[in-house]
């Protein structure tokens, strides 16, 4: 698996989302309360820009008439048809058997990693001073 370096912590704050195209691929960079998660951008129903969907959490009832809200911020919402999809997993909440979201794995690295790399050139010395967001494909 190749990293691709997505940006600084600090440009990806909680509650927002990034969206890449790394190998042809559109891709999406989430922010959930300080955890970072990697979807395809496209809806596995009709193909639709999914990412750009709603953030929303899950309503659940254990008996008739309460409604229990939680895991607010982690479940997309397609902006076509209203198909909900769980960041963490990719899982459809309409059709889970059939229909799920390709993830990809997102780190947290040191900058000092990132710089590093596996290159052999001449460097000068550089400092880094924030972290790096990074995703394997």
């Amino acid at each position: 698996m190749a990293k691709h370096v997505i940006g600084p912590v600090a440009e990806l704050p909680p509650g927002s989302r990034k969206f890449v195209v790394i190998d042809d691929r559109p891709i999406a960079i989430f922010n959930v309360k300080g955890e970072f998660f990697g979807l395809l951008n496209r809806c596995p129903h009709q193909g639709a820009a999914l990412c750009e969907g709603p953030l929303i959490g899950l309503a659940q009832s254990k008996d008739p008439g309460e409604i229990e809200y939680t895991r607010p911020g982690e479940i997309l919402r397609c902006p076509w048809h209203g198909w909900e999809f769980d960041v963490r997993t990719g899982q459809s909440y309409c059709d889970p058997r059939r229909f799920r979201v390709k993830t990809y794995p997102v780190d947290v690295e040191p900058g000092t990693a990132v710089v590093k790399g596996p290159y052999v050139a001449e460097t000068i010395k550089v400092a880094v001073e924030s972290d790096y967001v990074v995703v394997d494909l």
